[in-house]
């Protein structure tokens, strides 16, 4: 829901930085895999009860996650490197709400489980849509220039992002954050199935 808003404030810097990298000799695929190691860091610093550290290294990881695709495009996109971008994104995606769960089972497991459930079923109607929209070429940029189609939703990465920054900022209300992000992506997994009966039926 956010993603296009806040596009137009991130993108600027985040090309500047990426102009400096690919000067460098830096490849996207590098910075993809960092910024995976980076997020499972941040899920392991949170297990471990330090959530704020956690804060610090997802940030750096969502970072790297803009970067990637900015270097892509200054240099030359692959299909792996948008396989391995969506890929380690949902890795990251599961493994903050697991941290949390490994910190305090008893208060955060059930509601990380619920949280898990409807990423796993969200991620699916997503992925599911873009195989079928490449089969029928339907195209879109809303989302800025992506390796298949983005359909949008109430629950998209920055909605992510921020939820997960007051997971790590309010550890105590993880439950209660947990389980409202968590209608929030049942309600954009629903949306999704609904789009695909009116695209494909």
């Amino acid at each position: 829901m956010l993603d296009a808003v806040l596009r137009r404030r991130i993108d600027p810097p985040v090309e500047r930085l990426a102009t400096r990298l690919v000067a460098a000799g830096v490849g996207a695929n590098a910075v993809t895999a960092a910024g995976l190691v980076i997020g499972l860091a941040a899920a392991l610093a949170i297990a471990l009860g330090a959530p704020l550290v956690g804060l610090v290294l997802i940030l750096l990881s969502r970072l790297c996650d803009g970067l990637d695709g900015a270097i892509a495009k200054k240099t030359r996109p692959t299909d792996l490197g948008g396989y391995l971008d969506i890929v380690f994104d949902f890795v990251f995606y599961g493994a903050i709400p697991l941290g949390f769960a490994v910190l305090d089972p008893a208060q955060n497991a059930l509601p990380a489980a619920v949280l898990l459930l409807t990423f796993y079923a969200n991620g699916a109607s997503f992925l599911a849509y873009a195989i079928l929209a490449e089969k029928r070429k339907i195209a879109t940029e809303v989302r800025g220039t992506k390796s298949f189609f983005f359909s949008t939703g109430l629950a998209e990465a920055s909605e992510t992002i921020i939820a997960f920054c007051l997971f790590c900022l309010f550890p105590a209300w993880f439950p209660v954050i947990a389980l409202v992000f968590a209608a929030m992506t049942a309600w954009t997994c629903a949306a999704r199935i609904w789009l695909a009966v009116r695209t494909f039926g």
